[in-house]
């Protein structure tokens, strides 16, 4: 029989479907034409097919916007909002609106083309994470700005346009509605508890353990109680923080490592499929909140939103997380990159 779960983030209401439930194989997953290296404006060499680098990794006594860097951050070509201008705050009756003030950077996270975040070395992908704490940390010094997201959109079908591994941020002059209405959840949780939600949620899924998937010295890979979508899988940091850019240096080492460990866990239960992250956390102008933990939401595109989504705001998850955790449990990553290593 169905069950319907609240999310105790959001108050959202998510229907487990256990008689629709799939296994892993059951999913489709999209496998898109490779593009040439070089047509693909993010290879090394192809620098100038792209806006000049804000900022980048580089070896010594490489230049600017030319070969040499390891991971590079550069304007979208195509930016949803614009750094220039002021916001320009008006009213029309009822309607608020401003300028489309803002950033929008990509983060190209290897020279190389290669279509995943797993194909790089570990060690890179903690400079891809110092490269998003960077960005945030000096995006949050002009006081136009209020929120920085940064997401990663993986195949087409979860949004991406270009398959060489990349990442980007959205800076934005107000808090958008996802991240605010978590943050109104935990604040009420708090007001009535004295505790942060989210601490008191990992420590709940530590105790009961079939929600987990893995659980490492600072950070907790979890499948949501009320995860919207098959094998959506949150990544937490188990000491209390409100704000992703102010990780330490050892945080960002084990973050790196679990984020690919999880990530390779779930290309290989369902065959690489398109996939989406999001890193949540504090707004730029809100100091450290007892209230408010910071983390990480893993979401694969295995189904599709359709009327009812829509039409109520309730998603219909296949997959109950507890079968999904087990099975990424139970999924050896490290075997996936030993044959990923063989392949030619």
């Amino acid at each position: 029989m169905s069950e319907l779960r609240k999310d105790p983030v959001t108050s959202r209401w998510i229907i487990i479907a256990a008689e629709r439930a799939k296994r892993p194989q059951d999913f489709k997953t999209e496998q898109p034409a490779p593009m040439k290296p070089e047509a693909c404006p993010f290879c090394e060499g192809n620098e100038k097919r792209t806006p000049p680098e804000i900022m980048a990794y580089r070896k010594k006594n490489s230049y600017p916007n030319g070969p040499g860097w390891w991971v590079r951050v550069i304007p979208n070509l195509f930016p949803a909002l614009s750094i220039e201008g002021d916001l320009g705050k008006r009213g029309e009756g009822i309607y608020d609106m401003m300028r489309g003030v803002g950033a929008h950077e990509i983060f190209v996270e290897s020279p190389k083309h290669v279509v995943s975040v797993t194909d790089i070395p570990e060690e890179r992908m903690r400079e891809v994470l110092w490269a998003y704490r960077d960005r945030m940390v000096d995006l949050k010094k002009d006081r136009r700005f209020v929120y920085g997201l940064i997401f990663k959109n993986v195949g087409r079908s979860a949004g991406a346009s270009l398959e060489h591994t990349h990442s980007q941020l959205i800076v934005t002059p107000t808090i958008p509605y996802t991240p605010g209405r978590e943050m109104q959840g935990a604040s009420e949780f708090f007001r009535f508890r004295g505790r942060c939600l989210f601490c008191d949620m990992i420590q709940q899924e530590i105790d009961s353990g079939e929600r987990v998937i893995l659980n490492t010295a600072d950070f907790i890979a979890i499948a949501p109680f009320a995860s919207r979508f098959p094998f959506e899988t949150w990544i937490l940091p188990k000491e209390h923080s409100s704000h992703f850019e102010n990780l330490p240096k050892y945080e960002i080492d084990g973050l790196a490592s679990i984020l690919q460990r999880t990530l390779k866990k779930i290309e290989k239960a369902l065959c690489r499929p398109a996939y989406n992250y999001i890193i949540h956390t504090t707004p730029f102008d809100l100091g450290e909140l007892d209230q408010y933990h910071w983390h990480i939401e893993i979401m694969p595109r295995l189904t599709r939103i359709a009327g009812f989504e829509w039409g109520s705001g309730f998603y219909i998850n296949p997959v109950p997380p507890e079968e999904a955790a087990s099975c990424l449990r139970e999924t050896d990553e490290f075997a996936f990159e030993a044959a990923a290593a063989r392949t030619p």
